[in-house]
């Protein structure tokens, strides 16, 4: 290991101020014994030591990673692979689905989903996810009903496939259009057999809605979940940029009921759960108290 690697290591390690020691869930929570972590959390971490951070990652207990992009993920699923950290579900470039390549600077690719669907098929992948709009793609109701028609396409190839399409919230989607809420057109025109939903219980909440209710309400439309937590007193907001760092906080120190919406999970039939932080000052240790917390429930 060559010095600069070594460094990484012992800060990924120290930062953290943590023994580099494995633990694991000696309880029967649900999804303790499965709980993943959604990468974009330690986004930093991966892109300066990726096989150091995600050895950390299963050390401290997770059992699968979400990746960020599986186009461009070559490097993380190998090195996944050689630790035994489980791939069940990745997000994929939203371009894919809204067809905003010219917002990225970029054409649209000839092969498209086409061929995103045989790399996750070729992976062993069980879900792709659908994961972000930009303002620009997101003010109208037809401009929703155009990328609600492109998921269910897409949602019908990945079926084809043996893979679930899901989609991810984040807050916009619970800002009313016209008095109209557009989370309320994804359920009724969205395939309940072609496009699942992952539920962010963070963002949800964040926009007013009670995340264990709308998990009951959809039941078996939700696949899979993403558990953070939320700083007392936030505001209402549907708009993700005003939200502040501090406001996202590892499991347990906020005040989503997050034991509640693990059980609401386990009877809707939830396959997996994962942990995501998007901003920490320490994302090695935010991982750890959040794996920590869903073990000792």
């Amino acid at each position: 290991m060559n010095s600069r690697r070594a460094f990484i290591k012992q800060s990924v390690i120290a930062a953290a101020g943590l023994p580099f020691l494995r633990f694991s869930s000696k309880n029967s929570v649900p999804y303790a014994d499965t709980i993943g972590l959604q990468v974009y959390t330690v986004r930093n971490q991966l892109q300066n030591d990726p096989a150091t951070t995600l050895k950390t990652i299963k050390d401290l207990g997770y059992h699968q990673v979400e990746l960020m992009d599986l186009e461009i993920a070559g490097e993380q699923i190998n090195i996944c692979r050689d630790l035994d950290l489980k791939i069940n579900s990745s997000f994929i470039n939203w371009n894919h689905i809204t067809g905003g390549w010219q917002y990225v600077g970029a054409e649209a690719p000839e092969a498209g989903m086409e061929q995103l669907i045989e790399l996750a098929a070729e992976e062993n992948l069980e879900y792709l996810v659908f994961g972000y709009m930009r303002p620009e793609e997101r003010g109208t109701k037809d401009q929703y009903m155009s990328h609600i028609e492109a998921l269910n396409l897409a949602g019908e190839q990945c079926k084809a496939a043996g893979i679930q399409l899901g989609y991810h919230n984040h807050a916009f989607e619970f800002e009313p259009i016209d008095n109209e809420v557009p989370y309320e057109w994804l359920i009724s025109e969205l395939d309940p057999e072609l496009v699942k939903f992952e539920l962010d219980v963070f963002w949800a909440d964040i926009a007013g809605w009670d995340p264990v209710a709308l998990i009951d309400r959809l039941g078996e439309r939700i696949s899979l979940l993403h558990l953070k937590d939320k700083k007392n007193g936030t505001a209402v907001t549907f708009q993700e940029g005003e939200v502040r760092r501090k406001t996202f906080k590892e499991l347990g120190n906020g005040v989503i009921d997050i034991e509640a919406c693990i059980q609401a999970g386990k009877r809707a039939g939830v396959s997996y759960c994962f942990v995501e932080q998007d901003q920490s000052p320490n994302p090695i240790r935010s991982i750890e108290t959040s794996v920590r917390f869903v073990q000792n429930l």
